[in-house]
């Protein structure tokens, strides 16, 4: 049962086997074990992340594409469901309904940009990407009327995702399930589907193609496969599923700005994650999503203990002030790649391989 859920794909490594085990029970049960506003906030950003950054990985991991418009298709999502629901209010329908329009937005316009550019060069596409998105972020920031420009749009939600809602009366384990801890389970659940059918496209015939045109684009064509289509194909997928992490996030902050989606920090972030947790591998989402969100979230804090600390000796009770917390996400970043360059996933991996090659 489990190898088919995984699509055959098992993490090949007890300790991250371990890991993985450990952060999917934290977000599962994270509204029990770290009860709190921002412990949730932060699990539920967790959750759109990974499925966020397991999809720009099916173009930059699994097929070698390099694209800045990620954020572009993420930001289409968000807005869908904001403008529906800003539309229609707080109904039902306009949330499907949103969601499907981004999906159908992003996907078209992703169709457009692969079957123009992806016959060029991987630098130039990586640039034609760029100027399309920056291009978006600046329409977007224009369209006040439609979009609610640099200030963006608040709306509302259903009541059932609401805190005002409770499920049941009684507290469950000394938690009351209101809507938003409804809400975050059903984003969970989602996320855990969108992550399970990323992991079995990838563990597919269709997946192998793209590792082999991420290998040698040129051998692939030379035995067959109209690698320009593969390419297109896959950055439709990845736009699609970039548009249901962003309706996620949407849902989930009841606000959509260009700061929140369309930024070239979250862009930033984003290839970050992903060579951090490993490219080419669906569990590096999981692993570097998890460690990027958790570090941006909780250094500063951790900075401000070590500080108090170490309040006497001078220079290094300014280093660890927590104004210096990005300096110290830089550092973090440095060092992972350094000690980890095919990331977390592929170093675990590689250590499993030689500890069984050396047993044997």
């Amino acid at each position: 049962m489990l190898k088919h859920i995984l699509s055959d794909d098992f993490p090949r490594s007890r300790i991250l086997t371990v890991l993985l085990i450990v952060i999917v029970l934290g977000l599962v049960f994270a509204p029990f074990i770290f009860p709190g506003t921002r412990s949730l906030n932060t699990a539920a950003r967790i959750c759109i992340f990974i499925v966020l950054i397991a999809s720009y990985d099916l173009l930059l991991g699994y097929t070698g594409i390099v694209s800045f418009a990620h954020t572009m298709f993420f930001g289409i999502g968000a807005y869908g469901v904001a403008l529906t629901l800003n539309a229609m209010g707080p109904s039902w329908a306009a949330i499907p309904l949103g969601a499907l329009a981004g999906v159908v937005c992003a996907g078209l316009l992703a169709l457009v940009i692969g079957l123009f550019s992806l016959r060029v060069k991987a630098i130039f596409f990586a640039m034609v990407t760029l100027a399309v998105a920056s291009a978006f972020a600046v329409l977007v920031s224009q369209l006040s009327d439609f979009t609610g420009g640099e200030d963006g749009l608040s709306y509302k939600i259903p009541r059932e995702f609401t805190p005002a809602f409770k499920l049941f009366d009684d507290k469950i384990f000394g938690v009351r399930i209101s809507g938003k801890i409804v809400m975050y389970y059903s984003i969970v659940i989602v996320s855990i589907l969108l992550f399970l059918t990323m992991l079995r496209m990838v563990n597919s015939p269709f997946g192998r193609v793209l590792q082999a045109i991420r290998e040698n684009a040129f051998r692939a064509e030379a035995i067959g496969y109209r690698t320009v289509r593969y390419q297109t194909a896959t950055n439709v997928l990845a736009a699609i599923f970039a548009a249901l992490a962003g309706a996620m996030m949407a849902l989930w902050l009841r606000y959509t700005g260009p700061d929140t989606t369309l930024s070239m920090e979250i862009m930033v972030d984003i290839l970050l994650m992903v060579v951090i947790g490993g490219m080419g591998t669906m569990y590096g989402a999981i692993v570097g999503a998890t460690i990027f969100i958790l570090a941006q979230n909780y250094l500063q804090n951790a900075l401000a203990v070590a500080g108090e600390v170490t309040e006497g000796i001078p220079i290094l009770s300014e280093l660890l002030h927590p104004d210096r917390w990005l300096l110290w996400l830089g550092l973090l970043f440095i060092l992972s790649v350094y000690f980890f360059p095919t990331g977390v996933v592929g170093r675990l991996r590689e250590h499993a391989v030689r500890r069984k090659e050396t047993a044997t």
